[in-house]
């Protein structure tokens, strides 16, 4: 038995929205008409004209949250039209921000016996363009205030806040804006728009939720945010690095190759080391803006070349997590951080396809020294070439250290500068059982005697005194107090 449901949509606010047809068949009709909520001008004008109508009001309050009231929705209509031909009707179009019609012809898609008919309906998209005398045509998104998540807002175009049903979901929305939008930065209430009760209200953003009527017929405008109040989001940037590589950018950032940029990128990664070991948030944000900058460059220097762009990079590492993390995005079930770790290292295997000839291939050659001792042991460890304990280890760098002052002994250059090499990469293999990073704690270490010379430096001239008149036990003790009070700082 067929199952047949039509829909008609009730205009943005009073009954002359509706047209003809659509009255007439809701004013003769004898199948059964239902309603998504009676909270709408129409309806009680219908009634009185002798409209029968089933609401679904009293199924909002029976769920937690809208999708739920919308499944509950739609799946009664269906069990209706079961028993006969029903009429559906709902506020403004049919076809806009109505969930529940999406759900019934979703529905029709996998029931060969149920017809979704669409109906005329008024939206009120006309009405709100014209009360806010916008052109959609600039870049419009229209968002359902329920659903929504803050990096879909593009807010270089006019952005309509739909189904700002209460105060609740007002202040959601308010908050979500906030994050990007100074809080007295304006918007536009909109109440029934084209119809008799239509009013508009410009309020800062902070109390939208505050000094403005919430009802089921509010609208909530956002109008294109300058450029300088989105030097926050990525696309800005993005534009940023375009123009400085364009005709009329910076003659610098027009001269740089990716070849020229290496040392850059380098150094400013270090600087975030710094940063984070100086324990420095604010510090650490702006370097690791910096390392972002020698991305965009790199990416955009790439686009101009015609090889890659940032879309690739992006979509590049994108794709590399989503594989490589099959327990978060697929159906593996892995527990443990190791777990992780090996799953990750047969994937990378996997995707990599023909094994290396050696095992201690694939390590960059552009590493310092330090990281490139600890990728190899990492890579010999991987097929069991490495001591379980650390006990040897630390027999080892004994023994290295024992070499070490023999081949000075023997004034060797060449034999010192071997068994020294031979020494540090015997530490590192220490650091590397105890999880540190050679190159990060060397990195301490050297910030640690600058901070602390310095120290001894500002101490003499204190006193009036030059570092080369200080006897070596007058630095040791200045040397003492730093220790001390650069802790207490800290």
């Amino acid at each position: 038995m067929e199952k047949v449901i039509t829909i008609f949509g009730l205009g943005a606010g009073d009954i002359d929205q509706i047209s003809l047809g659509v009255y007439r068949t809701l004013t003769s009709s004898k199948a059964a008409i239902y309603t998504r909520t009676l909270d709408h001008p129409v309806i009680q004008s219908l009634m009185n004209e002798g409209v029968n109508f089933q609401s679904f009001d009293e199924v909002y309050g029976q769920h937690q949250d809208f999708e739920s009231v919308y499944d509950q929705i739609a799946e009664t209509l269906i069990q209706a039209a079961q028993q006969q031909s029903i009429i559906y009707t709902v506020p403004g179009h049919p076809m806009l921000a109505e969930r529940t019609v999406q759900l019934l012809l979703e529905a029709e898609q996998r029931d060969a016996n149920l017809k979704v008919h669409i109906g005329h309906g008024q939206s009120y998209l006309d009405s709100l363009f014209t009360a806010l005398s916008i052109d959609p045509v600039e870049g419009f998104q229209f968002v359902d205030a329920t659903s929504f998540q803050r990096f879909d807002l593009k807010y270089g175009q006019h952005i309509i806040f739909t189904q700002v049903y209460d105060e609740m979901i007002a202040s959601e929305v308010k908050l979500t804006l906030m994050e990007d939008l100074p809080d007295d930065y304006e918007v536009t209430v909109v109440h029934a728009a084209g119809s008799d009760s239509e009013w508009m209200k410009k309020v800062p953003l902070y109390e939208l939720d505050r000094k403005v009527p919430i009802s089921n017929l509010i609208s909530v405008y956002v109008p294109p945010v300058p450029k300088e109040l989105r030097n926050h989001q990525f696309e800005r940037l993005r534009e940023v690095i375009a123009i400085l590589r364009g005709p009329n950018g910076c003659p610098w950032d027009l001269e740089q190759t990716h070849e020229s940029l290496r040392p850059f990128l380098i150094e400013e990664a270090y600087e975030v080391i710094e940063a984070i070991n100086d324990q420095n948030d604010d510090k650490v944000a702006e370097e690791l803006g910096d390392v972002l900058l020698q991305i965009m460059l790199h990416g955009q220097i790439g686009e101009e070349e015609g090889f890659y762009s940032v879309d690739d990079i992006i979509q590049s590492i994108t794709d590399k997590m989503i594989r490589r993390h099959p327990h978060v995005f697929g159906n593996a079930n892995l527990e443990s951080s190791d777990a992780v770790i090996q799953s990750w290292e047969e994937i990378k295997q996997e995707e990599q396809g023909d094994q290396p000839s050696s095992v201690l291939d694939g390590i960059e050659k552009s590493l310092p020294a330090l990281l490139t001792a600890l990728e190899l042991q990492k890579k010999a460890a991987k097929v069991g070439f490495d001591w379980k304990e650390k006990t040897p280890i630390m027999n080892k760098i004994k023994e290295e250290i024992k070499e070490f002052e023999e081949a000075i002994e023997n004034q060797s250059v060449t034999n010192s500068e071997k068994e020294f090499g031979d020494l540090l990469f015997a530490i590192v293999n220490l650091g590397r059982h105890e999880k540190i990073n050679p190159e990060i704690a060397l990195g301490r270490t050297n910030q640690k005697f600058k901070s602390r010379f310095q120290y001894i430096e500002k101490r003499a001239a204190e006193n009036k005194k030059s570092l080369k008149d200080m006897s070596l036990s007058e630095m040791d003790r200045y040397w003492e107090e730093a220790k001390t009070n650069i802790e207490k700082e800290r």
